[in-house]
Parts: C-alpha cells; sequence; structure tokens
C-alpha cells in the first residue's frame, strides 16, 4: 500500500495543532493542580460587632485541634472579652509582627510566618482590618487570599457593615459610614459561609452586661450601630447576604446539569454623576454575585467630556467609578461616541448580555409622545432581542 505524502505546508500544520493542542492539554492539567493545591475558604458572618464570631471560631479551633488537625491562630481579637480569651488558651498561636509606624511599635499578623509553617487551617479575625503600611498588602482579606493560593485553609470573621456593595445601605441605616470593607468577591470564593446570629434583644442585654465593650463606651453604643431598629436592619442584610450565597451554589451547580439555564450577564450603565454610578456598581455588584455571572460597566464618553475638556471633579469621580467596578470584580468598558443607544446595544451584542442595569430616566410629557427621549432610542434598539432591564434608584 502506498504511503500517503504529506505536503511540507500541510505538515507543518498539522505539527502546529498538535503542538496546540498538547500545550491546552498540559495547561489545563496544571489548572487542576493548582485548583487543588488551592486552600478553602470559611466565613464566620454577623450583623455586627460581639455576636460572637470569634467566639465561635475559636470553638471550632479548638474542636479541629481535639480532632488531631494542624491548626494555627493567625490572628485573633478578643476586645477584652473575657469568654473569648478564655478560649485563647491551649491554642498554638503564630506570633505577630511588628511594626514601627510614626515612631511608635505596633503589631501586624505575620503573613509570610503563616506561609512558611504551613498549618493545615490557619484562623484569621478582622477580615476587614486595613494593614500598617509597610505590610505586603493593603488589606488582610488580600492576606488571606495570599494564604490560600499556598494551600493553606483558613477560618475568618467579618460582620455585614464591611461588604463594599452594601456601603451606601449601611450609611443609610446607621447614619456611619464604614471605611473599612471587603469586596464581594471574597465571599463568593468562600466554599462555606456561617451566620451567627442573636436577636435584637439578646445583643442588647449582651452589651448592657458589658460583654461587648468596656462600659464607658456602651452609652455611645446603645445610641448608635446597637440601636434596635438598625440591629434588626442589619440582621435581615446579614440573613440575606448568607441566603444569597446558598442561592448562589445551588445556581452554579444547576447550571452545570441544565442545558437549558441560562447564564446571566450584566451590563452596568454609568455617567460621572458621583453618586449615582455608585450606586448603579454597587447594586450591579450585588446583582451579578447573586447570579454568580460576569459582570461589565460601560461608560460611554461623549465630546463634551473628553479628556481636555472635561471637569477635574467628573474625571475624578470616573476614575473613582471606574476603580469600584474593578474592586467589585467588573470588567470596565470605556466607549466615544455621542449615539449611546447604539453604542450600549453594540457593546450589548458583543459580550452576549442578558442584563442591563441603569439609573432611573427622566421624562417629559412632550419627548413621551414624540419617543424621542434616549431611553425610548434605547428600547428601540432592543425590542428584538431577549436583554432584559432593571432600572435602578
Amino acid at each position: 500500500m502506498p504511503h500517503q505524502v504529506i505536503p511540507k505546508s500541510k505538515y507543518g500544520i498539522a505539527q502546529r495543532n498538535c503542538m496546540e493542542e498538547t500545550r491546552k492539554s498540559a495547561e489545563e492539567f496544571l489548572n487542576l493542580i493548582k485548583k487543588s493545591r488551592k486552600g478553602k475558604l470559611k466565613i464566620y458572618i454577623g450583623m455586627i460587632a460581639g455576636v460572637g464570631k470569634t467566639y465561635r471560631m475559636l470553638q471550632e479551633a479548638h474542636t479541629l485541634l481535639k480532632s488531631g488537625i494542624d491548626v494555627k491562630i493567625g490572628f485573633v481579637e478578643t476586645h477584652n472579652r473575657e469568654e473569648t480569651q478564655a478560649l485563647i488558651a491551649g491554642l498554638p498561636i503564630i506570633p505577630l509582627r511588628k511594626l514601627f509606624y510614626k515612631g511608635k511599635e505596633m503589631e501586624e499578623m505575620d503573613l509570610q510566618a503563616i506561609i512558611n509553617l504551613r498549618p493545615e487551617v490557619v484562623f484569621v479575625d478582622e477580615l476587614a482590618h486595613s494593614n500598617m503600611e509597610g505590610s505586603k498588602n493593603e488589606k488582610r482579606w488580600q492576606d488571606v487570599m495570599d494564604i490560600i493560593d499556598a494551600g493553606i485553609n483558613v477560618i475568618t470573621a467579618v460582620n455585614i457593615q464591611h461588604m463594599e456593595s452594601l456601603n451606601e445601605e449601611i450609611k443609610e441605616i446607621t447614619g456611619i459610614e464604614v471605611k473599612e470593607r471587603i469586596p464581594d468577591k471574597v465571599l463568593a470564593l468562600a466554599d462555606e459561609v456561617v451566620n451567627i446570629d442573636l436577636t435584637a434583644e439578646e445583643l442588647v442585654n449582651r452589651l448592657k452586661g458589658g460583654k461587648i465593650y468596656q462600659q464607658d463606651k456602651i452609652e455611645t453604643a446603645l445610641k448608635n450601630f446597637f440601636r434596635s431598629e438598625h440591629i434588626l436592619q442589619l440582621r435581615e442584610l446579614a440573613l440575606k447576604e448568607v441566603a444569597t450565597q446558598v442561592n448562589r451554589k445551588v445556581e452554579t451547580e444547576v447550571s452545570k446539569l441544565s442545558t437549558n439555564h441560562r447564564t446571566e450577564k450584566f451590563l452596568c450603565c454609568i455617567t460621572t454623576n458621583e453618586k449615582t454610578a455608585k450606586a448603579l456598581i454597587r447594586k450591579t455588584a450585588r446583582l451579578a454575585n447573586y447570579y454568580n455571572s460576569r459582570w461589565y460597566v460601560l461608560y460611554v464618553q461623549n465630546a463634551s467630556e473628553k479628556p481636555d475638556k472635561i471637569a477635574l471633579d467628573k474625571q475624578r469621580h470616573l476614575i473613582n467609578h471606574f476603580k469600584l467596578a474593578i474592586e467589585l470584580g467588573a470588567e470596565v468598558i470605556k466607549k466615544e461616541g455621542n449615539s449611546k443607544a447604539k453604542i450600549i446595544y453594540d457593546v450589548a451584542m458583543q459580550q452576549g448580555i442578558t442584563t442591563i442595569c441603569m439609573g432611573k430616566p427622566t421624562f417629559s410629557l412632550i419627548n413621551n409622545l414624540f419617543g424621542n427621549t434616549f431611553f425610548i432610542r434605547l428600547l428601540k434598539q432592543f425590542s428584538k432581542t431577549n436583554v432584559d432591564f432593571i432600572i435602578l434608584s
């Protein structure tokens, strides 16, 4: 039987295809190895300080230690609470790292020591904490990501008011803007989220009994975060957050099994308006987190907003919007042009968007009658698609 002669050009193509397949196969296997090496993340979440997150964490540390698991305490904050301090006894603690800041000796969690010791499980309190200058990472949640990437399992704790996407809602409830925040993606990455719950009455009784703060701070606390109506609203947010995490995992598992499951993709359309854009970004982030989906932030720059014409304050707001969007897990898209409706349509089609999130449109009677508003034009563009619109306040 005569041998088939493969032309050199075809042979070269076949060889390149084979090499490409081999490379992809090797990369996929390497990704599987890396994935298996990553540590697991468990987060205790609470509605407010004093519900018992650290206490429960330390109880779990003792249970694991008795079961023969290599447990270490990376950082714990007892706030001088007697019940919590008593639980530290007998647990192996990794010494804190000493830093000099503004002439004073301070202590921080020793990230490198944790990675070098490689315990099976490390406990890290105060997830939203901001690290001091001189630390590897700006935030403790970033330290936790490094620890997980090193193959170490982490159990940590955070309060609901530290969620980035809830920042404005927390401010509306309590009148206080929380400065230390974590991006929602941290909770989305968690393998387990556990809510530590107390009734408002139980919590207030704990506060008045001196089990949360020292006596000189109790009255101030009762007038702020620990007002009954505030506790109830924060409790609702915490319960909803944990429910969202459960639903998100269910959605993920169902999508693997169901061929009819629609994969959601969100597009958040913003302007340079400081307050509106921030609210839209945070609310879209929560929706995307719920569905465990990809999402995008789109800004369409018109002629009056070019770098040489835009006001400095608006330019600053825009940079901050992009930074917030990236922190919350979005991909930022910037386009130029005056036909916003068409640009939004084109981007949505290119990215396979299923839902567009926008601020409330402003209508006038004349524009409504003649259909000349931007919003009407936008709806006309999408009239023959399956794209949904969500109008956010």
